[in-house]
């Protein structure tokens, strides 16, 4: 009986450890922006911070544009769409988050014109299907 009751509590407590997925990808974001953001991902792009979103599940990249590149009208809103949503279906990393359903947001600000947003798109499920 008393094996029971200790194999019973141990497993309670083990459950009681276990995140959610979304307590999961708001550590990740916070974690991942705190570590490696700012970051340069291109000549002109640099990524600002990740964040989770928990009421709408979005996980939501911030980016600044700089340069050449830092021009209203200048970023095709189609052609980033494409292939940010081709980048996002062939990433394998975020496969729980898109199993899950979860939204992906990017927004990409102007660092010559604080404030401004030159791009902003956000993708469902039924944009990307899920995995």
């Amino acid at each position: 009986m008393r094996v029971t009751f200790i194999a019973v509590v141990m497993s309670l407590v083990l459950m009681g450890c276990q995140e959610s997925l979304d307590e999961k990808a708001a550590k990740e974001a916070e974690l991942y922006t705190k570590k490696n953001c700012p970051a340069q991902i291109a000549e002109n792009l640099t990524m600002d911070s990740l964040t989770f979103e928990s009421q709408t599940r979005t996980l939501h990249y911030y980016y600044t544009i700089t340069g050449a590149a830092d021009s209203v009208g200048l970023l095709n809103p189609e052609t980033a769409r494409s292939a940010l949503l081709t980048e996002l279906k062939n990433t394998t990393s975020m496969m729980a988050y898109k199993k899950a359903g979860y939204s992906f947001a990017y927004t990409y600000h102007s660092k010559r014109q604080r404030g401004t947003k030159l791009f902003e798109t956000v993708f469902k499920a039924s944009d990307y299907g899920r995995q």
